[in-house]
């Protein structure tokens, strides 16, 4: 039987029938429908429903896109992406502006079928700071970067959920480097770091923030020298005119520490130590002991300069449900979103 989430009469956001795509609220719930359906096409392919039984094709017909082709892993042939083309009625009333032309989606974990074990290894992959060296990472750069040089780069957005947006981070900066910015929807995406977000005590974790922020700024100095840079040469600066929009939830340890990275950021800028933190935000504690062993290290791959941060504050229960991509589709979640620009 299938589940009630794969189901889009029961879990779609059916409210939405017209699309107001200059609307914030309207181009979340879009994207995060994108994704899920990928998440779905690949719970079919599973269970071998097609034609009639498939359920996935309602998340993105429902919006009035076409799947160009589903993104396969060609380790073990799963569905892990999808790219999209819009095509609205030829009688559409509703203006298309600001609409995507593609949409390139991919999801993330599945915890049970198939695709887990292969799913795992791309996690820990993550962790490592070593997904742009897996073959489902040279597939789905493949898609973007065969979708921007046939059609251009504008209106093209990227999506993902989970270990999904952490592909689709990945994409997006490397097209960013090339001076290609491409619109971004990342859902829960993973910062591997402590979970000083859990703290309670507001001066504690301010606290801890600031030590950190001390510890890997010197560390930095100590490794790599305090140099000035040019935007040319100093990659944090050359990413920083790209703003993706991120959404986490407080209850999900994966994607929380997003809040803090951003916040303490305006913290240190006014206790005056703005410049040790503009050092801080781009280096990584592990990455930097590895250099000062004399091994290389990865540019760490959830560090951000600029981004919109949308932060959900609804109330959820347990964290599969701060953690899942159905909270984003909802009509009645407070959000607070916030723009945070790396200058």
């Amino acid at each position: 039987m299938a589940s009630k989430r794969d189901i889009f009469g029961i879990s779609g956001p059916l409210y939405l029938s017209d699309v107001d795509w200059k609307s914030a609220h309207h181009r979340r719930v879009v994207a995060a429908s994108l994704v899920e359906g990928v998440y779905v096409l690949e719970r079919d392919r599973e269970k071998n429903r097609q034609g009639s039984e498939a359920l996935a094709p309602p998340w993105w017909e429902f919006f009035h896109f076409q799947l160009l082709h589903p993104l396969v892993d060609n380790v073990d042939s799963c569905i892990f992406g999808a790219v999209y083309e819009y095509k609205p009625a030829l009688d559409c009333k509703n203006s298309t502006e600001g609409a995507p032309r593609y949409v390139i989606a991919f999801r993330g974990t599945i915890t049970k079928g198939d695709a887990f074990s292969q799913d795992l290894k791309l996690d820990f992959h993550f962790i490592q700071n070593g997904l742009h060296l897996t073959p489902r990472f040279e597939i789905a750069m493949q898609a973007v970067r065969n979708i921007v040089a046939t059609y251009g780069d504008l209106n093209v957005w990227l999506a993902g959920h989970s270990l999904g947006s952490a592909m689709s981070m990945l994409a997006g900066k490397n097209m960013a480097k090339s001076g290609i910015f491409l619109e971004a929807y990342l859902f829960n995406p993973p910062y591997f770091s402590a979970p000083i977000e859990k703290i309670k005590d507001k001066k504690v974790k301010s606290g801890i923030r600031i030590a950190s922020s001390l510890i890997t700024a010197g560390l930095a100095m100590a490794t790599k020298g305090h140099q000035q840079r040019t935007t040319s040469e100093d990659p944090f600066l050359l990413l920083s005119p790209w703003v993706p929009n991120l959404f986490v939830n407080p209850g999900d340890h994966i994607c929380a520490e997003y809040i803090g990275y951003f916040e303490h950021r305006k913290t240190m800028e006014e206790i005056g130590a703005g410049g040790i933190e503009r050092l801080a935000t781009q280096n990584s504690l592990g990455g930097l002991f590895l250099t000062a062993i004399g091994r290389q290290a990865e540019e760490p791959l959830h560090l951000l300069p600029s981004a919109n941060l949308t932060v959900n504050l609804s109330k959820y229960s347990n964290f599969k449900q701060a953690h899942g991509i159905h909270q984003w589709l909802r009509p009645d979640t407070h959000l607070q979103s916030k723009l945070h620009q790396y200058r």
